[in-house]
């Protein structure tokens, strides 16, 4: 089974905090023993945001790829590339900081093999807002032209972390469905970082995709969660038609806490037996697992 997660602070957890590998919830160790076929490592740009140094931290965390490229863990350009019975890995962008100085950047990561991008983490910049704040401000146009370029080169444009009237910007102003890579559902948990039944109707209706976050902060109000929380906020994406766009956005090295039995990649396995608990076919469990990630990105190049 081709199993894929679509979020994780790994590299900057060992680029930048320089953390030991065995500490992480992330290795390559535990990447084989919870079967991962494609893990999808963060280039994050830093809780300072704009303000602190975008173009040293990003350096250090592609420098750490080697963590697992000497493991025999290659990076790939794209889903289809990963083989689902070998660990490999796909990079990402988490602040579109790394954007800033000019529309040519965004070739630029692509060309790195930069594969999805979240605008926003937590700070405001020149594209848009953080869901954190509160405000209901859109995109900018700057913002508009860095997500069509993003389209236009085969970025997948991801909303975690971008505020709400972003997202509908996004479906207003531009021609591709973005994608959620580590969101939970609001109806379960309404934390601010969560998706409301509105987005998530938008993004079904248009084939976006939904990585269902692993915080407990963002699965359960009171912040107490287990694998079965997660399997939950999953299940409640599925219900609303959702099954074939929803997946797992783990979050890992980047949240300091972790669900009861899913404390790092080597428990994946758990949580597709929960998920069977629950009584998905093997189809839409192979779905959650990855596939759904693969057609998403199909769907991209259409």
């Amino acid at each position: 089974m081709f199993i894929a997660d679509t979020h994780s602070d790994t590299l900057h957890a060992l680029g930048v905090e320089k953390k030991p590998l065995d500490s992480l919830m992330i290795n390559p160790d535990k990447l084989r023993a919870g079967h991962v076929s494609m893990q999808t490592f963060a280039l994050w740009t830093g809780s300072r945001g704009n303000r602190g140094d975008v173009d040293g931290i990003v350096r250090g965390e592609l420098e750490a790829r080697h963590f697992f490229t000497d493991a025999g863990i290659p990076q790939v350009d794209d889903p289809e590339d990963a083989p689902e019975d070998k660990c490999s890995f796909m990079l990402s962008v988490e602040g579109g900081e790394v954007f800033e100085k000019g529309i040519e950047t965004v070739e630029y990561y692509r060309s790195l093999g930069v594969r999805m991008a979240a605008l926003l983490w937590n700070n405001e910049n020149s594209i848009g807002f953080p869901a954190k704040g509160g405000s209901k401000e859109g995109l900018t146009d700057y913002g508009v032209q860095v997500v069509r370029e993003m389209q236009r080169v085969g970025m997948a444009v991801d909303t975690s972390h971008l505020n709400e009237q972003g997202f509908w910007d996004i479906f207003l102003k531009t021609n591709r469905v973005p994608l959620a890579s580590h969101s939970c559902c609001s109806a379960l948990c309404p934390h601010f970082r969560n998706l409301t039944d509105e987005q998530l109707r938008l993004l079904i209706r248009e084939k976006g995709y939904v990585g269902i976050n692993f915080y407990p902060y963002f699965l359960s109000k009171d912040g107490h969660a287990t694998l079965e929380t997660v399997a939950e906020h999953i299940d409640y994406v599925c219900q609303m038609g959702g099954e074939e766009i929803v997946g797992f956005g783990s979050d890992f090295d980047g949240i300091e806490c972790a669900p009861e039995g899913l404390e790092g990649a080597d428990k994946v396995p758990a949580l597709m037996d929960a998920l069977r608990r629950r009584g998905f076919p093997e189809k839409v469990l192979a779905g959650i697992a990855g596939e759904n990630l693969r057609g998403y990105f199909r769907r991209m190049k259409q």
